[in-house]
């Protein structure tokens, strides 16, 4: 059974992150603890992309443990909590900047501290576009510690429909590099 931490930014994307939480209770028999931080500049994010209710993403559907950025008793700041998959969905590139940095001045960056010095799953879904030379070394260098940078960039073979549509073929990605099964369309099939 997989512990998993969701970490939400405040970069545009909320619809991917949306759909992660849906996706991942649907398979809930896959992980045993699933816990999200979600930044204020997230819940604004969230409330302007998504829905008038700044407070949805906690909707009882969801019945998930949140913990703020500055709380740093939560499980996953630690190695000993032994949380194996840590997803940042979106990840703003200022985030992915601290985290190749190691600033972990907020629990998000140092939940990521944590699994990469653990060896454990990170995969950071970047949403900016384009990338400057900045973002490009922070991603080689959060991949060369042993991160995985999944930018959003939805696939078409499937034939989307609708956004949400679009979006969950780079959820569907997200949760396949977690090592969590999921049944989508497969190229071949």
């Amino acid at each position: 059974m997989h512990k998993i931490v969701v970490a939400i930014t405040g970069a545009s994307g909320s619809v991917y992150a949306k759909l992660l939480l849906d996706k991942l209770l649907v398979i809930k028999e896959q992980w045993s603890e699933l816990s999200v931080i979600m930044t204020e500049n997230a819940k604004l994010v969230w409330k302007t992309e998504l829905d008038n209710d700044p407070d949805s993403y906690r909707d009882s559907k969801y019945d998930l443990k949140f913990y703020s950025q500055q709380d740093f008793l939560a499980p996953f700041a630690s190695g000993s909590g032994k949380y194996d998959i840590m997803i940042i969905c979106p990840c703003s590139m200022g985030t992915l900047g601290r985290i190749a940095s190691g600033v972990s001045n907020d629990l998000i960056t140092r939940a990521a501290d944590v699994i990469l010095k653990e060896r454990r799953k990170l995969i950071c879904v970047i949403r900016d576009t384009p990338y400057n030379l900045i973002h490009i070394r922070n991603m080689e260098t959060v991949t060369l510690a042993g991160g995985i940078i999944c930018p959003a960039t939805p696939s078409f073979y499937s034939k989307p429909k609708t956004i949400e549509q679009a979006a969950a073929t780079v959820v569907d990605r997200v949760i396949d590099l977690a090592g969590l099964q999921i049944n989508t369309f497969r190229w071949g099939n």
